[in-house]
């Protein structure tokens, strides 16, 4: 396997395993804050359905948390494996904030171990409460501190370069650099409202099956509720992205944005398709792409023409942009569409169609939570450490990549049918009816 072969297979087994990853990782940060809530207004409003929410979702994020272990683990083993280059250049930097990942995930497994044992063992349920707030805090810290990570990869510094080694390494300047505050935003907002959408979707599926308890109904609309803010949210933070790139990585931006030429009033461009180096059925916005970059409908934006052909990203991730946005703005009039149908009492709201779309809107969240990552690391290329080091300077050249890529391939295809089978068969054996019918018996008998 020649040099070329081996930076292929690098990046095509690391993108499959991040990928596969990013899904558990996902949930596994965005759910304790939905378990958190869920209890909370169960508590403040004395309502055993919310109460039981929390505790069916507390179920099935263990699951959840135990395969993102393994495959997290896998991305760690990777990062040596396959990119044994780039560790050794900027392994000194990157320790501090894997270490603090890794930190956070034991303080929140810990709690989250202590919470579960302890159901209905507090007098005052408010206790039980306070045992959510350390997991939300450790798993919203483990994903601050893996996007610290991929801050530095694409702004990295905070130390000196000295005969091709980073020295001087001051972690605390390359942990706070210029990426990571978006970063580390988008992906806590996006991960909180992937996951409510993901959780409303199950909710909508049940009462598409027939179960019309109300149990779903509030679980439905808490929910939708939180994806509205959340998306909102992620909006609002893309366009704090979108300046940073103009500011950082115009590259990346040009590139997403079919952004050729360097000129003032630039057009957003959405859709399209890139034929011959001419853009056809594009829907072009007048100025948009300055007020992007710089809130102002007539600041210059800098184009690919700026940049030499081998600095500039593929120009495919303009589809990965397309995809991200589309689901984005759809999930949020959706959500808000069925807030405003709740409150107005609008029937079409409560229709086999409207709640397909719900349903349907959990795997699409999904699928905007890939094509964001994928635009985000594809967009970097063709660097690793961003004018330092070049992808394919950085990979292995072992000869056995593809044989790792088979074997990480069957265990994440284990992994992914282990884990519905088990979620699935978890929540059949336990329905909802049944689970309020024991509560309340065990209620009576408490009291008798």
């Amino acid at each position: 396997m020649g040099n070329e072969e081996a930076v292929f297979f690098s990046r095509v087994l690391t993108e499959l395993t991040l990928s596969f990853h990013i899904i558990y990782a996902t949930i596994g940060v965005g759910i304790p804050l939905m378990i958190m809530i869920a209890q909370w207004v169960g508590i403040k409003k004395q309502d055993e359905h919310y109460i039981l929410l929390a505790r069916r979702w507390t179920r099935g994020f263990v699951i959840t948390v135990a395969v993102g272990v393994v495959t997290g683990t896998a991305i760690g083993l990777q990062l040596s494996l396959l990119w044994p280059n780039f560790m050794e250049l900027a392994g000194n930097v990157i320790a501090l904030p894997l270490f603090m990942e890794t930190f956070a995930f034991f303080f929140e497994a810990i709690f989250l171990g202590i919470y579960i044992y302890t159901w209905d063992r507090f007098k005052n349920p408010k206790k039980h409460l306070l045992l959510l707030i350390p997991v939300a805090i450790g798993a919203s810290f483990s994903a601050i501190f893996i996007t610290v990570v991929n801050a530095f990869m694409n702004a990295p510094q905070g130390f000196d370069i000295v005969n091709g080694q980073l020295v001087n390494v001051n972690p605390i300047l390359a942990m706070f650099n210029p990426a990571m505050p978006t970063k580390v935003a988008h992906v806590l907002a996006t991960a909180y409202m992937t996951s409510a959408f993901v959780l409303a979707s199950i909710g909508a599926f049940r009462l598409l099956k027939g179960s019309n308890h109300v149990y779903h109904k509030k679980a439905l609309l808490l929910t939708m509720k939180m994806g509205l803010i959340f998306s909102i949210a992620a909006a609002v933070i893309g366009d704090f992205s979108g300046k940073y790139l103009a500011e950082y990585q115009p590259e990346k931006l040009a590139a997403a944005e079919w952004h050729f030429e360097t000129e003032k009033g630039a057009p957003l461009i959405l859709y399209g398709v890139l034929a011959d180096g001419e853009v056809k059925y594009a829907i072009k916005i007048p100025s948009a792409l300055s007020i992007l970059a710089h809130s102002t409908p007539n600041a210059e934006v800098i184009g690919l023409d700026q940049f030499a052909k081998d600095e500039t990203p593929p120009l495919y991730i303009h589809y990965l942009f397309d995809v991200m946005i589309t689901i984005g703005v759809w999930m949020t009039l959706l959500s808000f569409v069925f807030l405003i149908g709740s409150w107005r009492k609008w029937k079409f709201i409560s229709s086999n169609l409207f709640r397909w779309l719900i349903v349907l809107g959990g795997p699409l969240s999904i699928i905007g939570i890939e094509a964001g990552w994928w635009m985000a690391e594809v967009g970097r290329q063709p660097w690793i450490l961003r004018g330092l080091m070049r992808t394919k300077e950085a990979a292995t050249t072992s000869g056995q990549v593809d044989v790792m890529l088979l074997l990480f391939s069957g265990l994440y295809i284990i992994l992914a049918i282990g884990s519905i089978v088990v979620l699935t068969r978890m929540f059949r054996k336990n329905p909802v009816e049944r689970e309020l019918a024991d509560r309340a018996s065990e209620k009576e008998g408490a009291t008798v």
